[in-house]
């Protein structure tokens, strides 16, 4: 490592917008309302919007959380340095090793569904294209990704910001469409419990939906790594986090409001990702070619997401390798750009190697299904870990500051909203509507527990050899650069 290629990310590189944006299009707002927020139709029926309405707000106590966290603690480390302050820097290494593992898969997980929904899409527009032909659509996808990363963080947060305004612009000009073809249907009753699916009735089949819905909500908190990379990190973090879950969960809320009372409350039961019940099916039907507009804005989604979580990946990487607990190759800067250009080409190597092995291996949607169910079941179990951390940091450090409210009740009930998400996600049959997991997909409870158990052999390794690089985990650099007064962490500079 020389003096061109270490130390610092570059600072005030961007502002709340492109943050904004780094956390909305980490939630992939057209993906999930197209093919994610769907399948609590099976239990909620035509009162999805409820159900979506009881996920958002439960997401909000979670999100609530890590805005306190990003703006106690701006750093690119995020997740797992609010863990090292909270709760212990063991704690916070493990959180770190997990997140950067699953941030890692997010986005072969997109390039999977970029491939097979463009290759869906154009054999059964023109038959002559051969449906297999998935890969070369997510090889592009990967060029593209790591170009925008590599050119450093402003080009790749301003892409972002322009992918994610188009997906939600095409959906919400699209919802306006839906509730006014709706005309007189248009009825509040889909907020309440009066349409849900046979079976589920009632409050029972809100639930349900809103256990599947809650997991549209994750990547709320992809603007906090960036902190050291932005004007104002403090305020901006905080801002950026919180208004991407509501701003979103609005979004989410209002689309399936409108396609609930357009396509019927009582049939909405049968809706799902893909056919005529879908929301391509639906705009093939009754718009002509705008279908063609919101098959682009989820291949747009799919894109942008993967660009949002790259940036994830890449930082929490470079923040854990700048402290040597992963690689210290992963802290390497590019001398211009001052994009981690390491972390980028690993990034890049598993993008690829997860895509065409799982994608070839089994077929393209059992890969995604499998890399879903690895993902989403240790995010869920990082925002249950990191509502532990508010609470503890604001108990254990910063008890002046304390508001009992939303540092002590909104995590406990951040907790109570993902644990239900967590057992589902992860197949285990607690509650009536899980659907036990199958192999290959079953598969990802053993992945998961084969790289934690990794990390737990790792850090009892640093622990015995190099203690004090575990305890740097819980240490905010941004702050060794702030003028004096501004100070939190209580760290001595080097």
């Amino acid at each position: 490592m020389n003096g061109e290629t270490s130390g610092t990310l570059r600072r005030d590189a961007i502002g709340l917008r492109e943050v904004l944006f780094q956390s909305v299009t980490a939630m992939a707002p057209a993906a999930a309302v197209a093919a994610s927020i769907p399948s609590g139709a099976a239990f909620a029926g035509g009162s999805l919007p409820l159900a979506v309405l009881v996920a958002l707000v439960a997401c909000l106590f979670t999100a609530s959380c890590v805005a306190e966290l990003a703006r106690e603690l701006p750093a690119a480390g995020s997740v797992a340095t609010y863990a090292a302050r909270g709760l212990h820097p063991a704690v916070g290494f493990l959180v770190g090793w997990a997140y950067v593992f699953v941030e890692m898969l997010v986005p072969p997980l997109l390039l999977l569904q970029l491939g097979f929904t463009a290759a869906g899409t154009l054999h059964a527009e023109w038959s002559s294209y051969p449906a297999d032909l998935w890969w070369p659509w997510s090889l592009a996808g990967a060029v593209v990704i790591t170009a925008a990363g590599y050119l450093g963080v402003r080009a790749s947060a301003r892409f972002g910001t322009v992918l994610g305004v188009f997906e939600i612009l095409v959906f919400l000009v699209f919802a306006v469409l839906l509730i006014g073809r709706a005309g007189s249907a248009n009825t509040l009753s889909v907020f309440g419990t009066s349409h849900t699916a046979d079976g589920h009735p009632g409050a029972a089949g809100v639930f349900a939906g809103s256990v599947y819905t809650v997991l549209a909500f994750s990547g709320f908190e992809a603007a906090a790594p960036l902190a050291e990379e932005t004007r104002d990190p403090r305020r901006t973090m905080h801002r950026a986090v919180l208004g991407a879950a509501l701003g979103i969960g609005a979004f989410y809320v209002l689309t399936t409001y409108a396609m609930t009372v357009s396509f019927g409350p009582d049939r909405f039961a049968t809706f799902g990702a893909s056919g005529g019940a879908s929301w391509e099916g639906v705009a093939r039907a009754s718009y002509g070619l705008f279908w063609v507009l919101v098959f682009l804005a989820v291949v747009n989604s799919t894109i942008a997401n993967a660009n949002a979580c790259a940036n994830v990946s890449t930082r929490t990487a470079f923040a854990l390798a700048r402290i040597r607990v992963l690689p210290r190759l992963l802290a390497t800067l590019h001398p211009r750009h001052r994009s981690p250009v390491a972390g980028i080409a690993v990034q890049t190597a598993v993008a690829v190697a997860a895509v065409l092995g799982l994608g070839f291996g089994y077929d393209p949607v059992t890969a995604f299904l499998l890399l879903a169910t690895v993902i989403v079941t240790v995010v869920v179990g990082v925002y249950i870990v990191v509502n532990l951390s508010c609470a503890g940091h604001f108990l254990r450090s910063r008890r002046a500051a304390l508001k009992p409210v939303r540092h002590l009740v909104f995590p406990v009930l951040g907790i109570a909203a993902f644990v239900p998400a967590l057992l589902t996600a992860a197949g285990l049959p607690v509650f009536d509507f899980v659907t036990p997991l199958t192999a290959p997909v079953s598969y990802a409870g053993p992945v998961v527990g084969v790289w934690i158990a990794v990390g737990v052999v790792v850090l009892l390794i640093l622990i015995r050899r190099h203690p004090e690089r575990i305890a740097e985990t819980a240490r905010v650099h941004l702050d060794e650069y702030a003028p004096a007064g501004h100070r939190r962490d209580g760290i001595v500079p080097r």
